[in-house]
Parts: structure tokens; sequence; C-alpha cells
């Protein structure tokens, strides 16, 4: 124990304290309320860096360079986000302003690397609908991957329309009638057919393409959008198939609207939807449903499944769309084979 005595006479000012470290400021949990920050639209993402839309005082618009701020924390930015910046909203070369809200999201295309991946990643936000491109053959449509994308818009909150390319080489009847108890739309196209049919259904939305390697996205939304030089390319003889956009960007459409092109997706894992998250989007389902036994799938194995009796008391039409869900839900069960 030291020598040293305390003397009671002592007051504060006689008290050695310690000084704390060079530099150090003591820490809060009160965050800036950024106040001034510039709300903006993210269009495209490239290795950490956002390029956002901002309205210009002018009427216009310009596009900032900007990064994601620390205290996001783990909140990834991706493209549709609406945000809030600060710092150098200019759009001048070589400058950068800084993500520091993302606006809640209305919807939301989420997936995971696979089935086992427990990581789900949001491939897009706030899009209104959701396009999902396959060709009739060549390549042959992959069904299983159709029913994913149908269940990622589902439980989405996106609507989905099916877009039939290279219709010149076959018929669309088989597919058409594979999800007719859905009620999803369908269009058919080909290189020599106007898009007449198709672009009525994208003015004033945001739509996300979606589809496999080979399927003709591409090429669809450059003829959507003849200045937004996607890149094409036909499909390997080996393996899946190239990958021919690498990322996802939104482009805006000529006569209004806007289309977001997604790199071709060899897989669509559905490792944290679940067969309610399928019937939640189905209010005649669900509402039937009430009626089943604790734990029920609404497969056609599960006992007295409340579907069951639903189908076989109406008509035709129920029986094929109580088909065209438990197609959906097999497809959140079932690990791809294609």
């Amino acid at each position: 124990m030291s020598g040293r005595t305390f003397d009671s006479r002592s007051d504060e000012d006689d008290v050695r304290v310690r000084p704390g470290r060079r530099g150090s400021r003591p820490r809060t949990r009160t965050r800036p309320s950024h106040d001034d920050a510039v709300p903006g639209l993210v269009v495209g993402v490239d290795r950490g860096r956002m390029t956002v839309r901002v309205e210009d005082p002018g009427g216009g618009h310009v596009e900032v360079t900007a990064m994601r701020a620390r205290e996001l924390g783990k909140h990834g930015v991706v493209t549709g986000d609406r945000v809030r910046l600060v710092g150098d909203t200019s759009g001048r070369t070589d400058t950068l302003a800084r993500i520091v809200v993302i606006e809640p999201r209305a919807t939301t295309l989420r997936r995971t690397a696979d089935d086992t991946d427990p990581t789900e990643r949001v491939v897009v936000a706030n899009a209104e609908q959701l396009v999902v491109v396959t060709a009739i053959t060549d390549p042959e449509p992959h069904v299983g991957f159709l029913d994913r994308c149908l269940v990622a818009a589902f439980s989405g909150g996106l609507t989905p329309l099916l877009c039939l390319t290279k219709a010149d080489l076959g018929s669309p009847d088989e597919l058409l009638a594979r999800y007719a108890g859905l009620e999803v739309e369908a269009i058919a196209v080909s290189r020599d057919t106007d898009l007449d049919e198709l672009q009525p259904r994208l003015d004033g939305r945001i739509s996300v393409f979606v589809g496999q390697s080979g399927v003709g996205k591409s090429t669809l939304v450059n003829r959507l959008v003849p200045d937004a030089y996607r890149a094409t390319g036909g499909v390997s003889k080996v393996g899946k198939g190239r990958h021919t956009s690498s990322s996802a960007v939104l482009l805006d459409l000529p006569g209004g609207g806007m289309v977001i092109d997604t790199p071709g997706i060899r897989s669509f894992g559905l490792a944290d939807t679940d067969p309610a998250d399928v019937l939640a989007a189905f209010d005649d389902l669900a509402a039937v449903a009430r009626d089943c036994p604790p734990l029920c799938a609404h497969t056609a194995e599960d006992p007295d499944c409340a579907l069951d009796d639903w189908a076989a008391e109406g008509p035709p039409a129920r029986g094929e769309r109580l088909a065209s869900f438990r197609r959906l839900v097999a497809a959140v069960t079932q690990t791809p084979n294609w």
C-alpha cells in the first residue's frame, strides 16, 4: 500500500485525475437527424457505389454517385430503393454523396442463392410488377424456375406477368394452360412482332424483369428502351448458359414508366419462404384454409385439407386454381432440378 495519506481537508481540486486517451470523445446514442437530406431514387448499384437519381432545381434530374453511411449498419441498398442523401449531390464528376436514410420499402423481390443458403437477399425494391421472361423453346422453359419466380412475386407484393419469347418458334398454349388457374396475365412475343400488347402493361409502372440466360430478356429490354444497350448473347451449349447482364439497373421507358433489368439468374432460392407466404397471396384460398387442421401444409398429401372440399364442391375452375396453387407450394419445398 502506498505511504501517501489522505488529508480530509483536501478538496476536489487537490485530487489528481487520470486524463482520458488523447482525442477521445464521449460516446452517445444520439444520431444526427439529417433534416436537410435530399431525396433520391437508386437506379444502379456497383461494388458498393450507388447511382442515385436526384431532382435538380430546374425540374430535371441529375445522377449522383453515393455510398452507404456507416450508421445504416448492415442495411443494404438495392436498385429501386428510395433514399435520402447528404454531402455533394450536384452530380459533378469525382463527387461523392452519402446515403443516410433508406425509406420503407413498398415491395421487395427477394431470393437466396439456393435453398440451403440462410441469407436472404433483396434483389430489387419498390417495383410494382414482376415480368418473368421465358422462351417457349430454345432453351426449353424450366417450369420449376417459373413457379419459384411467381412465389417470389406473390410473397413480395408484386403483380406477376409472364412474357413468353420466341413465339415464332413454338406454341405458348401448354405454358398458358399450366398457369390458367392463377389468373396470371401472359403475353407472347417474338423478334418479328411489335410490342404493342406488352408496352401498355408497363406504362406508368416500375417493372422488374427476371429470366434465365438465353431467353431473350436483354434483347427485349433493348427493344423497349432503345438507348439501354444491354448486353446480349447466345445460349451456351455447355452448362447453364452465359450471363449477359452484370447488374440490376433501372431504365426509363420512352412512354413513361420504368423497367429494372436484372442479371440472368441461374437459380431462385426460397430458403426463407414457406407455404403460408404463398397462401397469403390468395385471399379466396386463405379464407377457406382457416378451416384446415393445425399444421396443414395445404398439399394433396395433407389429410382433411379444407381446400380439397372447396375444390370438389365448386366448378372445374376451382380445381385448376387449387392445382396451380399446390404447384407453387411444391416449388417452395422441393429442391430445384434445373
